[in-house]
């Protein structure tokens, strides 16, 4: 079956028309949020195919971030159609107006054409409202993926808040009661809140410094969005410096960031994310300080200081996460956690600080290096995969080379696991790809 172009899809001969293919796809994103163009294939839909080099997918990749404002993260393949090798590129984005060259465009058709003034108007106005439409879009996940012990602990939580008042019969009744399912199929906020087979991720990591040069662990958690929260509750608790005090003949482990208020940044991370940006969430300890991040822009034309001072109005780029949350009182009001945060570290003498950047939103928790830790949760013994992937965040290695580093004389079977492991969970990757047998192979970290 041959492709047509339509308003979603352009079909480009070669990488030659780079340019407009790059013009192409901010259209599409302005007029649907997502779009695809083919390399190697003539406007009637005949493969003809694309010769790739080494560097052909990274020179296509590198043209769309370079040109294309906001960022957006493209999917690109090599993919055979009609017995030709051709090039696929799959886009998604929910942050229009995108510019392309500087310039607007709107898909019509299969025409890209430049946009009004009017036009660009209209869509930075419905920009600035802020919700996303992808948490009520339909998921191709079936209600049966998602998971009968979470929807259960939601249950009782929001039961115990007094947030509900019904009792778990069956899955689909509660997930409806919700307003997360259409037919037998879950929304995406039902899909990333309730399903454990659609996984979102969070990246977690302990810095040796003040940067990223060094790591003393490295962890990513996949799960539902309540799993993640919990998740990475715990992995704050374990690797920040906690103190002792006697209060009333009890002795009382105190924390150097307040619980409550890197608990409410997580939730925040988590509710208040762009699902439709493919980048993780991600908790990263430093020395001097424990950073929680999302990929997800702060409101147009407001301030993080709005929101302190209990001035700013709720604003919810995912309102029926949001509500979920808020119904199993880990969301005690909307708009409101930013000032509960200020007001948690405030109290504990912790300074915080809030930062919108290009790339999303970031909660810094500033730590004391005069804090020492009298008293923490027992440490467990650095894991391999831990090891191995600290050796290879400094140059790449062979099978040979990483064994050498751990002291052991040959290759292990715990080693060959652990290396399965982490290609398979992507942290890792070959640096010859195709040939994972060659004499040559080394190991990198993936994306390095």
């Amino acid at each position: 079956m041959k492709l047509r172009e339509s308003e979603t899809l352009e079909l480009k001969k070669s990488t030659s028309e780079l340019k407009e293919a790059v013009i192409s796809i901010a259209a599409m994103l302005n007029k649907h949020g997502r779009g695809t163009v083919w390399f190697g294939v003539k406007n009637d839909g005949e493969a003809i195919g694309q010769t790739i080099g080494q560097a052909t997918l990274r020179s296509v990749s590198q043209a769309i971030t370079a040109h294309i404002e906001p960022e957006i993260y493209p999917t690109i393949e090599a993919k055979t159609m009609q017995g030709k090798t051709c090039i696929s590129v799959t886009v998604q984005g929910q942050q229009a107006p995108y510019f392309a060259y500087g310039r607007a465009y709107m898909r019509a058709a299969d025409e890209d054409r430049q946009m009004s003034v009017a036009a660009l108007e209209r869509l930075i106005n419905a920009k600035n409202r802020f919700s996303s439409p992808w948490e009520s879009e339909v998921s191709k996940v079936p209600l049966s993926d998602a998971s009968v012990k979470v929807a259960r602990s939601f249950v009782k939580k929001a039961n115990e808040s007094g947030r509900i008042n019904y009792r778990f019969d069956n899955l689909r009744s509660v997930l409806a009661k919700l307003g997360l399912t259409e037919g037998r199929k879950l929304l995406n906020a039902g899909k990333v809140l309730f399903s454990n087979n659609h996984m979102m991720e969070v990246q977690a990591a302990v810095f040796a410094g003040t940067d990223k040069v060094t790591f003393l662990d490295i962890q990513s958690f996949r799960g539902n969005l309540f799993n993640l929260m919990q998740k990475s509750e715990q992995y704050i608790k374990e690797h920040i410096n906690w103190r002792a005090e006697i209060k009333s003949f009890k002795r009382e482990e105190i924390p150097e960031i307040p619980v409550a208020a890197f608990r409410e940044a997580i939730l925040n991370s988590l509710c208040h994310r762009d699902f439709s940006n493919p980048k993780s969430n991600e908790v990263a300890i430093f020395k001097d300080r424990t950073e929680i991040y999302n990929p997800g822009s702060f409101p147009e034309g407001h301030t993080p200081e709005e929101f302190i001072k209990g001035r700013g109005h709720s604003l919810l780029r995912n309102p029926l996460i949001a509500n979920t949350f808020y119904l199993a009182s880990d969301i005690e009001r909307w708009g409101s956690g930013l000032r509960r945060i200020h007001e948690a570290c405030r109290d504990a003498g912790v300074k915080v600080e809030f930062q919108s950047i290009t790339t999303g939103f970031m909660v810094i928790f500033r730590r004391s290096e005069k804090t020492q830790p009298e008293s923490q949760p027992e440490s467990q013994p650095e894991s391999l995969d831990s090891k191995v992937l600290q050796l290879l965040a400094t140059k790449p290695a062979s099978k040979a080379e990483i064994s050498s580093h751990l002291g052991q004389k040959e290759v292990s079977g715990q080693l060959n696991k652990v290396i399965r492991n982490l290609l398979a969970a992507k942290r890792i990757e070959y640096t010859i790809p195709g040939k994972p047998n060659s004499r040559l192979q080394q190991y990198r970290i993936s994306g390095a």
